[in-house]
Parts: structure tokens; C-alpha cells; sequence
């Protein structure tokens, strides 16, 4: 009589039958879930698809926004000082490629090179209205850009006085020297003063030309305003009328003399 050899029947242990069973319903919840996942990995590819545009159709503005800003300036840099027709050309040719710049490709780091240079040009072309109204623009777009606001009010004060607006031509300086963060105020007081002057206004101009040799005695303009206080000074004294000798006490005459 043979006998069977029963094998017992391999049984999961407790532990990893519920394993198994919590894989089984994570899949089945991921299965649940799979359409909106599919669709929010979809949205994230397409959004990052389109700021991988912009930030590409930026950079490529960016460039031919420099290549025409560089353009501008090398034109009017290369304009000959003998052939006036051609320098005239070349100067028209680059104010319209600021334009160009100006117009094209607002928000690139070349538009506010762009506008001042438009501005610089149109001086140069005598078109001060112009260039009044660029300098303008450029503070109403651009004026929290330190490095160039500074120099470009300055430019439109000088313009102003190349117009012959001096009282916009003072505004214009005043505003540099009332600014916080101004590098050229001695400039500005110096420019002050001269147009107190030039008006026949000397307290105004001392006032001004005091304030610079306080405030900057180590500017470029201090030593020539120490200079023109002087000669205000003397002129002033000068002026002065001089006041004229106590009269001498009369002796009274013969004829005046009571007889006893």
C-alpha cells in the first residue's frame, strides 16, 4: 500500500495578503484618477510650452532690438565732417532706426538707449521741440532707470536753453538738484547760478554758487564759482555808492558878526 505524501497548500502570510491588497486599491484608485492626471500633466506640458515661447520671442526681440540700436549709433558716429549732405543723410538714417527700436520693442533693455539717443539726435538735426518731447517721453517711460533719468534731465535743461526757455531751462535743473540720488548736482548748481546772473538776478546766483562750494568744494565747478563770487563781490562793492563827506561847519563872517 503506496501512501501520498500531502503537501500543504502555500498560504500568504497575514501581512502580505493586506499588502498586496493595499497595492490593489492604490492601482484601482489610480485608475480612477488617471483622466484628470493625464489632463493636468498636459496642462503643465503646454504651459511650459508657451513661457519656453515668450522667454524665446523675447530674447530674439531683445536681439534685433540691439542690432538696430548698434546700427543707429554707428551711423551717426561714421557721419564725415566735410560732406555735410551725407552727414545730414546718415543722421536721418539713424534717428529712424531709434524709431525703429522705440517703436518695435518697447520692452527691451535697448528701447531706453534707443529714446535717449533719439533725443541727442535731434539736438544735433536743431529740431528742439523734438527733442524736448523724446527727453519727456523718456522720463514718463523710463524714469526709474537710474543710470540714464539723471543725464536725461540734464540733457532737456540744456535744450531748454538752446531753445532759449529759461525758466523751463531752471526747472529742469532744479528737479536734478532736488533729486535724492543725482551724481551731477554740482553741474546743476553751477547752471542755476549762471542763469541768476545772466538775468541780472546776483543774490540768486551767490545763493547758488555758496551752496555748490559748501555742499561739493571738490567739484570741477567749485574753484570757477569761488571765482565768479569774487567777481560779484567786487562789482557789488564797486557799485556802492559812496557816501558822501560830513560837511564842514560854517564859520560865520564879518558881516554876520552881531556888533555889541
Amino acid at each position: 500500500m503506496s501512501y501520498r505524501i500531502k503537501v500543504p497548500a502555500k498560504t500568504l502570510p497575514v501581512d502580505e495578503a493586506h499588502l498586496l491588497s493595499g497595492l490593489e486599491h492604490q492601482l484601482h484608485r489610480l485608475q480612477s484618477y488617471r483622466r484628470p492626471i493625464l489632463v493636468g500633466l498636459g496642462v503643465l506640458v503646454l504651459a511650459a510650452g508657451i513661457v519656453g515661447g515668450v522667454v524665446w520671442v523675447d530674447r530674439q526681440a531683445a536681439q534685433k532690438a540691439q542690432d538696430l540700436e548698434r546700427e543707429a549709433t554707428r551711423l551717426l558716429m561714421a557721419r564725415p565732417a566735410n560732406d555735410p549732405a551725407k552727414a545730414d543723410d546718415l543722421l536721418k538714417q539713424a534717428m529712424t532706426q531709434y524709431r525703429q527700436v522705440i517703436d518695435q520693442y518697447p520692452r527691451t533693455a535697448s528701447a531706453p538707449l534707443a529714446l535717449f539717443h533719439l533725443g541727442n539726435a535731434q539736438v544735433q538735426a536743431n529740431d528742439l521741440p523734438g527733442a524736448i518731447d523724446t527727453y519727456q517721453r523718456f522720463l514718463v517711460l523710463y524714469g526709474s532707470n537710474p543710470s540714464l533719468a539723471e543725464l536725461v534731465q540734464q540733457r532737456l535743461a540744456y535744450a531748454y536753453l538752446l531753445k532759449g526757455d529759461r525758466d523751463q531751462a531752471a526747472k529742469a535743473f532744479t528737479a536734478i538738484v532736488n533729486s535724492p540720488g543725482g551724481l551731477n548736482k554740482d553741474q546743476a548748481l553751477f547752471e542755476l547760478a549762471r542763469l541768476e546772473e545772466s538775468q541780472s538776478r546776483p543774490e540768486g546766483a551767490l545763493a547758488h554758487y555758496q551752496e555748490l562750494i559748501k555742499t561739493y568744494p571738490n567739484s570741477p565747478y567749485a574753484s570757477e564759482a569761488t571765482i565768479r563770487t569774487k567777481v560779484m563781490d567786487t562789482k557789488k562793492s564797486s557799485e556802492s555808492p559812496v557816501p558822501a563827506p560830513p560837511a564842514a561847519p560854517s564859520v560865520p563872517s564879518s558881516k554876520d558878526k552881531k556888533t555889541p
